[in-house]
Order: structure tokens, then sequence, then C-alpha cells
């Protein structure tokens, strides 16, 4: 997962976050091993706003894929970050319970999406 990780990281750098100052950076695995990556974007409106983890999932899904196996999120706070509510509802959506990865500079935490939405909406 080291390299999911690598990748989330890299796409952080891409975080336009001018208001929050608060960046982060978000790798989807795929079942067929491919990863796409995503990143926050602000805007002055906030519903306005794009989530890392959204954003590698919609470009994912715009790409044909619909199987996953993991989702690594890290934060420019130098602390474990872990996906809002409606990114874990959105992920489960499209993903159902995967691995979820965070990491800090030290440590590497892994979560089932099911342990951090234990309630997920469904119809």
């Amino acid at each position: 997962m080291e390299k999911l990780i690598r990748e989330a990281e890299k796409s952080m750098k891409n975080s336009l976050a001018p208001y929050s100052k608060f960046k982060v950076g978000a790798a989807l695995l795929t079942k067929k091993g491919h990863i796409y990556t995503g990143c926050n974007i602000e805007n002055p409106s906030l519903m306005l706003s794009a989530c890392a983890e959204k954003t590698a999932m919609l470009k994912a899904l715009s790409e044909g894929e619909c199987a996953f196996k993991a989702v690594a999120v890290v934060s420019s706070a130098g602390k474990h970050c872990y996906p809002c509510g409606s990114c874990r509802q959105i992920l489960y959506e499209f993903a159902g319970d995967i691995d979820v990865y965070t990491a800090n500079a030290n440590e590497i935490k892994r979560y089932s999406l099911k342990e951090l939405l234990p309630f997920a909406f469904s119809v």
C-alpha cells in the first residue's frame, strides 16, 4: 500500500485549498490494478468544493472503472486524515466495503469502509 500512499501524496500537491490551507490527496485502487488520484479543490461557496476522495472516484467512474479494492487518503496536516461523511457514502455506493488507508509520516492505518460508515444509506 506504500505505492497507493505515495500516489495520494503526489496528488495532494495539486490541491487548491486557498481558504482552509488543508490540502488532501487521495488514490483509489481498482481491482484491475489501476490507480486514480484526486485532490481537494476549494471554492468560496463551500458547497461547490470537491473532496479528494470524490474527485478520485469520479475520475475512475468517468473512465469506465466499476470495481475497486482500496483508497488511500493523506493530508498536509501531518496527521491521519479520514474521508468525510459524504465521501464515505460515495465510496460505499460505488465501491462497497473497500479498505481505507490513512497515513502520516510514521505509520499507515487500515480500516474497512464499513468500520468508518457502519450504517451506510442504501435503497
